[in-house]
């Protein structure tokens, strides 16, 4: 069982640094990148993106890890590295609510703005820029920082679950 517990750590560590990794890289690069595009570069932009990152590369390190972090709770309230498992249940918690940030926030945001049609005229592409830019990047800018969080407390599990 500590076997199963420290690979399922190691794994959601794995997902929660990918995720963190991806949504800072969008908060300090890509965000203020496309931000200095006009308004029909940033709306076919954003689109493309948002259709492109629905693939495996990135399905499986954004949802694995919390069936695993689940495991790894349960494992460690089973008494298998018990000093580990508020740090696992933080890690879980802060992910789950990332997890739900791009499900509630990000994901219709992105819905709306794919159904803006690439020939739009200039004061509908406008206004779906207003609607989405500044909303979608405070967004990402909270789950980058609940994965980041997320990534800090398996840490420390992990290391805790090593000391045990």
């Amino acid at each position: 069982m500590r076997t199963l517990q420290t690979a399922a750590l190691l794994a959601s560590a794995l997902g929660a640094a990918l995720m963190a990794g991806l949504f800072c890289a969008f908060a300090y690069a890509v965000m203020p990148g496309l931000s200095r595009t006009d308004d029909h570069a940033f709306v076919r932009s954003m689109q493309h993106i948002n259709r492109a990152i629905l693939n495996g590369w990135f399905l499986v390190p954004f949802l694995l890890p919390l069936p695993l972090l689940v495991l790894a709770t349960v494992l460690a309230a089973m008494g298998h590295s018990p000093g580990a498992l508020p740090w696992i249940v933080a890690a879980l918690a802060a992910y789950a609510a990332a997890f739900l940030v791009t499900g509630t926030r990000n994901v219709p945001l992105n819905d709306a703005l794919d159904k803006v049609p690439s020939d739009a005229a200039p004061d509908r592409l406008r206004e779906a820029r207003a609607a989405f830019e500044d909303r979608w990047a405070g967004w990402n800018t909270v789950r980058a920082v609940l994965h980041t969080a997320s990534l800090g407390a398996l840490l420390w599990a992990l290391h805790l679950h090593g000391s045990a």
